[in-house]
């Protein structure tokens, strides 16, 4: 069975870091674009950045020079990495991956992870 894991989410004080962690597992023959979306409460859920399958990345102007996505295809693996954190960043985040199997792309969401940054 096809799966989409997170991991690495916390509590951390406002100028502190965490790398979260988006993993696919099953069978997969490759991992195209990977988004990083965030839903803080009382909010609707917002994309935060992207990478394509060819490494190409974006990110909104809010995390912006703190934020950085990265992959690892040997691993199946993309990262959200989180510098500088601030009590606005405060959210559950959420990887979606658009998986290539058996020649037909599917999109899969990540259970998602509780990011809490204190001040």
């Amino acid at each position: 069975q096809v799966q989409l894991v997170e991991s690495g989410g916390g509590l951390v004080q406002a100028g502190g870091s965490l790398r979260l962690s988006c993993a696919a597992s099953g069978s997969i023959s490759s991992i195209n674009a990977v988004r990083w979306f965030r839903q803080a409460p009382g909010k609707q859920r917002e994309l935060v950045g992207a990478i394509t399958s060819s490494g190409s990345t974006n990110y909104a102007d809010s995390v912006k020079g703190r934020f950085t996505i990265s992959r690892d295809n040997a691993k199946n693996t993309a990262y959200l990495q989180m510098n500088s954190l601030k009590r606005e960043d405060t959210a559950v985040y959420y990887c979606n991956a658009e998986l290539q199997i058996l020649g037909l792309v599917y999109s899969y969401w990540g259970q998602g992870t509780q990011v809490t940054v204190s001040s």
